[in-house]
């Protein structure tokens, strides 16, 4: 098993394209981390560097105690799952699970153990005689995962895999995956652009934009204190809402929104903000943290306001309100009990307890 070091590591192709930036990253062995951000941030590349696919530019990448910049893909004790999947159509199952080894001039008797243990645990087993175009979706994709589990690899790396599943084949295959990594006790980097895959798959979550690493930490911690707007942003959906205000004091602190006063609660009240009062800030607030119902309302006038629903979604266990507040549209995550209609007009309180603070022109966290 390996570890993966990262250090001040940037790629630029010609005509000075940056694809990543001077990012470091340090992850340990057997933990599941995942590479999350919008199309074009850099994640792939990064996954690329680390397989060999791609040189790196400047920086150092170490897997163990080993400094890998120029050891080739075959000679780094990886093995990748392709968004493809890259199987050769011409070979049954079998022969394209054993391909590797084979090259690799493994004993047949081997080989043949190595694939038979790796398609009982993906439960392939009945499909080794088949060739890829009379497979599914997700019986390529196991076979692409039983392809890279029979080399034994030191770490997994997996780009998109489950981005030409269906919706419902998808959630049953992150299930699998988990199982797998829990199974294989193997370090796993797998790259997605769908941040619910990231919180719900990985130990930790690197979130990349525009060719930098903007945080790294858990999914819960990446949830509950986002160090920018962007990653506050990103991570959770529907996505955070953000409106501009101003912080003030009249003895208590508070935010004002088109004349609205939003106060806050004592105990949320740090000394990093108190040096914004009078500032213009940006709040952002989840939309699980923005109630119509009564109960809610009468026990928190202090932090009411009024607005219109332009639109109403029922999704069964919840239902979603698009509502129209300082000339910008929120959303709120209500009870699935909820009154509220398409035009409606409706008052609905914020849960000030679990607001985000950032600066408006760094767009930095202020307060989380």
């Amino acid at each position: 098993m390996a570890s993966i070091s990262i250090k001040n590591i940037t790629k630029i192709y010609p005509g000075d394209v940056l694809a990543v930036d001077d990012c470091s990253l340090d992850i340990p062995d057997k933990e599941f981390v995942i590479l999350v951000g919008p199309s074009g941030c850099g994640k792939s590349t990064m996954l690329r560097m680390i397989a060999g696919l791609e040189e790196i530019s400047k920086g150092e990448l170490y897997i163990g105690d080993k400094l890998v910049n120029d050891v080739p893909p075959k000679n780094r004790d990886i093995a990748m799952v392709f968004q493809n999947y890259a199987l050769y159509p011409h070979m049954s199952v079998y022969k394209n699970m054993a391909f590797a080894l084979k090259l690799a001039k493994t004993p047949k008797a081997e080989i043949d153990r190595r694939v038979r243990e790796a398609a009982k645990i993906l439960d392939i087993e009945h499909l080794l005689s088949r060739k890829p175009k009379a497979l599914s979706g997700g019986q390529r994709q196991r076979v692409a995962l039983g392809r890279a589990m029979v080399r034994n690899p030191a770490v997994f790396l997996l780009d998109e895999p489950l981005s030409n599943l269906d919706a419902k084949l998808r959630t049953s295959m992150r299930t699998e995956l988990i199982k797998l990594h829990n199974k294989l006790e193997t370090t796993f980097v797998y790259v997605t652009h769908d941040q619910t895959e990231a919180m719900t798959m990985g130990d930790r979550i690197v979130v990349m934009n525009h060719a930098v690493v903007q945080q790294v930490d858990t999914p819960q911690n990446l949830y509950d204190s986002p160090c920018n707007m962007f990653v506050a942003g990103f991570i959770g959906s529907p996505q955070m809402n953000f409106v501009d205000a101003v912080l003030k004091n009249d003895g208590r602190y508070y935010l004002e929104v088109t004349g609205d006063k939003l106060y806050l609660p004592d105990e949320k009240v740090k000394d990093s903000v108190k040096e914004y009062v009078d500032k213009a800030v940006k709040l952002g607030v989840r939309p699980e943290d923005i109630y119509d119902d009564e109960a809610f309302l009468g026990s928190h006038a202090d932090s009411t306001i009024s607005t219109h629903v332009e639109v109403s979604e029922l999704m069964g266990s919840e239902v979603y309100l698009y509502i129209n507040y300082a000339d910008t549209t929120m959303t709120a995550r209500v009870a699935p009990t909820t009154k509220s209609r398409t035009g409606d007009s409706i008052k609905v309180a914020l849960d000030m307890n679990n607001i985000h603070l950032f600066d408006i022109e760094t767009e930095l966290a202020i307060l989380n």
